[in-house]
């Protein structure tokens, strides 16, 4: 703690030293770099991502404060509240659309709280469309289709309203929505763990984890060879492109990128889980259920700590690390995984 201490006033006189030293000048500019340091700290801590949480207690929490009881699609619906209600309180509560310091100044929480929205954004969408309903032509749910939309809200709205305000309002329309699942006298409110939903979602999880790793791996640039119209003869596209293109992530995206990865591969931690409890009889009947369980096992890697100050992108074989380039074979695991998953389901 002493060295905390004494490091801390280091940095305080180096400050000062170059701040005036006559009148009103010199306590102004000590106060303003007491805020600038005050502020640095802050967003350190800040962009700190939270722990993962276990899905079925917080299932049984929220059953416990409604009075209701744990059901089928109530860890599933759970995981995606406890899961944006983590985005809206972690420390520094949500900060993509932040104008003030530290939050205007942080880039990499920011990043991750994207990729963990887009997973809540996929899932509502999941639960509306088809884990509510039996059918096509079903009434689609009445609090699933009040929240659905405010979860695609502008994340970067600051006010009038702020996003953290429509996204609370979706959570309530979700807690609406969990609480009639249990309830006996509200027959509408169903949650259907088929195997077509499952495979409905993965498609989406799927799609999102192939462009997270195409763009993971471009951090090195390659050229490829164009296969956007391979596979079927008379196949056509809107405008002519190049027989060769040439991939590359911006190198002023890297870590944005990466940060984003991380949130979407934390949120579908989450919700893979929870998949695993709710739709554990479908999966252990197509004996897939161990397939699932390594999905989730390469996510987890995704979490580990990174040592590095800074998200280094080095060439593929070259003497510095490149830290997309181990999380894009994560995700790419996970990816194909999915793909083997989704064709399991298909089968009867």
């Amino acid at each position: 703690m002493n060295a905390v201490t004494d490091t801390l006033a280091e940095w305080r006189d180096s400050i000062t030293d170059f701040l005036p030293q006559g009148g009103i000048a010199k306590p102004l500019g000590i106060v303003l770099a007491l805020y600038l340091l005050v502020t640095v700290l802050v967003g350190m801590y800040w962009s700190m991502a939270p722990e993962t949480f276990d899905v079925q207690q917080k299932a049984q929490d929220y059953a416990t404060a409604s009075g209701g009881e744990v059901v089928t699609g109530s860890v599933t619906t759970g995981a995606m509240m406890g899961v944006m209600e983590t985005l809206l309180e972690k420390p520094g509560g949500f900060l993509h659309n932040d104008i003030f310091p530290p939050g205007l100044w942080l880039d990499n929480m920011p990043n991750w709280e994207y990729g963990v929205l887009i997973q809540v954004r996929d899932l509502a969408r999941s639960m509306r469309e088809v884990h509510s309903r039996s059918q096509s032509q079903s009434l689609e749910d009445p609090d699933l289709a009040m929240a659905e939309p405010r979860f695609n809200f502008n994340a970067s709205s600051w006010i009038l309203p702020a996003s953290e305000s429509e996204y609370r309002d979706g959570l309530k329309y979700t807690h609406s929505y969990f609480k009639r699942l249990s309830d006996v006298n509200a027959a509408n409110a169903q949650f259907y763990a088929r195997a077509d939903n499952l495979r409905y979602w993965l498609a989406t999880v799927d799609s999102r984890l192939g462009s997270l790793s195409q763009r993971l791996s471009a951090s090195v640039g390659k050229r490829r060879i164009n296969t956007d119209l391979a596979g079927e003869e008379d196949a056509s596209q809107s405008t002519a492109t190049s027989a060769e293109v040439e991939v590359r992530t911006a190198w002023t995206e890297i870590d944005d990128v990466f940060f984003e990865s991380r949130g979407t591969a934390w949120a579908l931690l989450h919700f893979l889980r929870a998949a695993e409890h709710d739709f554990g009889d479908i999966l252990a009947k197509k004996n897939a259920l161990v397939s699932l369980q390594q999905i989730i096992r390469e996510l987890e890697g995704t979490q580990d700590f990174v040592w590095s100050p800074l998200i280094l992108n080095g060439t593929g074989f070259g003497l510095v690390a490149n830290h997309s380039l181990v999380m894009a074979s994560y995700i790419s695991r996970a990816n194909a995984a999915i793909v083997d998953l989704r064709d399991l389901l298909s089968q009867g």
